[in-house]
């Protein structure tokens, strides 16, 4: 049955960490506890989709809760860190928000690798960028290593009034290729967490059933640069895939 992320006893936590910038990327294979002994996670997230679908509004809404009516487009790859606790663990998801422009496709498909989740956006109102996603899947396919938690993002619900792509499509879209599926307005803030917290959470979901019996699934974890600790014999919640529209 379908479910919402608020059912899933999310409890975010403060910001440990926010950085943006085209840093050099930090070494995110590394298994640690805190001080506290907790396990932590690590997670990398790619928020691809054509160029003014608004991507890093999305990301900066999340993150910062900011918006920026004249945001710029982005230079190739910008990244941000966000905390959360699940289940007692801290789980750190590294968002990284990549430019959506034909010429620096060369630059943004190495940042692929290693990425466990994605957020793929279109603009509801620009009926192009919905036809787009089909080749951000492929992309997103073709440059990834392991099993990707995927979220098709209908942004700017807002302006729902010059609509160009319904919900139903969005929503078939979203069926047919396997993806969990929302809309949301980054200018009021509509489903951004939810978006961003589903894709964390079904990650996190898949990694803990994985950890619990796989340790040939730690090594391919490592590799693919997710963090993990140590085992939790606690069972976690599946998720299931949902949609959450505004009308």
């Amino acid at each position: 049955a379908p479910s919402s992320v608020s059912s899933l006893s999310l409890k975010p936590v403060p910001l440990l960490s926010l950085e943006s910038g085209r840093e050099k990327e930090r070494e995110e294979a590394t298994m640690s506890s805190d001080d506290e002994g907790r396990e932590e996670y690590l997670f990398k997230i790619v928020v691809i989709g054509d160029s003014a679908v608004g991507k890093s509004n999305l990301l900066s809404r999340y993150a910062r809760n900011e918006f920026s009516a004249h945001s710029k487009a982005t230079i190739g790859v910008e990244f941000q860190t966000q905390s959360m606790e699940i289940e007692g663990k801290e789980v750190k998801a590294q968002i990284w928000d990549t430019a959506g422009q034909e010429r620096f496709r060369a630059v943004t498909s190495a940042y692929y690798r290693g990425a466990v989740g994605a957020l793929v956006v279109y603009d509801i109102t620009r009926r192009t960028t919905f036809e787009s996603v089909g080749r951000w899947l492929d992309e997103l396919k073709i440059h990834s290593d392991t099993t990707v938690a995927r979220m098709l993002v209908g942004n700017k619900c807002d302006m729902g009034n010059i609509r160009a792509v319904s919900v139903e499509e969005g929503k078939e879209l979203a069926e047919a290729q396997g993806l969990f599926f929302v809309e949301t307005s980054a200018l009021d803030s509509t489903n951004v967490t939810t978006a961003f917290e589903k894709v964390i959470l079904d990650i996190y979901n898949n990694v803990s059933r994985k950890q619990l019996n796989s340790d040939t699934y730690k090594d391919e974890l490592t590799v693919n640069r997710v963090s993990l600790v140590k085992d939790d014999n606690s069972a976690s919640k599946q998720s299931s895939g949902f949609s959450c529209c505004s009308t």
